[in-house]
């Protein structure tokens, strides 16, 4: 037996409204398009669930149990509509965020400030990860949302998840403060360096093997903060986004701009459709307008 759930319910409007004529009215339908579906219902029941006369229908034992469920259904189902509807109106959801950590610890404490402000029964769950973890999480339904970076554009491997551009930054030399400050890398082919995440760590021995030599990495750390307790006591040099030195600045390091380090460009990666979700688009907004001018979003 397998029941159409749309019929179950026309057999609930024509149950409370005593009759196919008046059922078939509240409709909107024709009497005899009620009927049809009725009787395949009770054929797909295994018998009948109405008795007709010409005073309208009433209920055989099987059609009052069958109408129990009905009402069961039809409340499930105004309850489903009310749920949506506060999706919709931002009444309700939750976003699962994934950001690298110099982001996390800039940008997007602002922007899921600012969504609590205006939305606060939105919840945001937030995780911290590099961009081919944070991309695998979206992949693998883990996440709805990623803060990612790449060198001189979007990072690699996007394959079939959306990129939507927030900004970029500069990426500066670190040195101990009170050292020379050097007018080009080369000045530095002798030092010891000190790589980061494999992404930053490969931009790092690029541009000094654009320069003109290979660096020697002494140390590698993902921590921003270790990679500054390094170079302030001298034990070697480096290269950091603006968003690195904006969560975290040792008061004993240097940062020089020098031509040829690139840049950093940061944004938000998604599934497909994600971006229709009102909760994440909020999200979205708010993460847009923590990095433009003037920083409000508007909803």
């Amino acid at each position: 037996m397998s029941l159409d759930p749309r019929r179950v319910l026309i057999f609930r409007d024509v149950a409370r409204a005593g009759s196919i004529s008046a059922a078939a009215r509240d409709l909107g339908w024709t009497q005899p398009a009620v009927s049809q579906h009725l009787g395949r219902l009770e054929r797909d029941a295994g018998g009948p669930l109405l008795l007709r006369g010409p005073g309208g229908v009433s209920l055989t034992d099987a059609g009052r149990a069958l109408l129990h469920r009905a009402d069961a259904i039809a409340a499930e189902l105004h309850l489903a509509e009310e749920e949506q509807a506060a999706f919709a109106q931002l009444r309700g959801g939750r976003v699962r965020l994934v950001a690298f950590p110099s982001a996390a610890a800039t940008l997007v404490p602002d922007a899921i400030g600012a969504l609590a402000e205006r939305h606060g029964e939105v919840s945001v769950g937030l995780d911290e990860a590099e961009p081919p973890e944070a991309m695998a999480a979206l992949l693998a339904g883990d996440a709805d949302l990623a803060v990612v970076f790449g060198y001189d554009g979007p990072p690699p491997g996007l394959g079939a998840l959306a990129w939507r551009p927030l900004t970029d930054e500069a990426v500066g030399l670190v040195v101990p403060s009170g050292s020379p400050a050097p007018s080009s890398l080369v000045d530095l082919a002798e030092s010891e360096w000190i790589g980061g995440c494999v992404r930053c760590r490969t931009h790092l021995v690029e541009c000094c093997e654009r320069a003109g030599f290979t660096p020697r990495l002494r140390h590698t750390t993902d921590d921003y903060v270790v990679v500054q307790n390094l170079v302030a006591r001298g034990l070697g040099v480096t290269m950091l986004p603006a968003s690195a030195l904006a969560a975290y600045r040792h008061p004993a390091v240097q940062v020089v701009d020098l031509p040829g380090l690139g840049r950093r460009h940061l944004g938000l990666v998604h599934r497909p459709g994600a971006e229709v979700v009102p909760a994440t688009a909020a999200l979205m907004a708010e993460l847009v307008a923590a990095v433009s001018p003037g920083g409000a979003a508007t909803s």
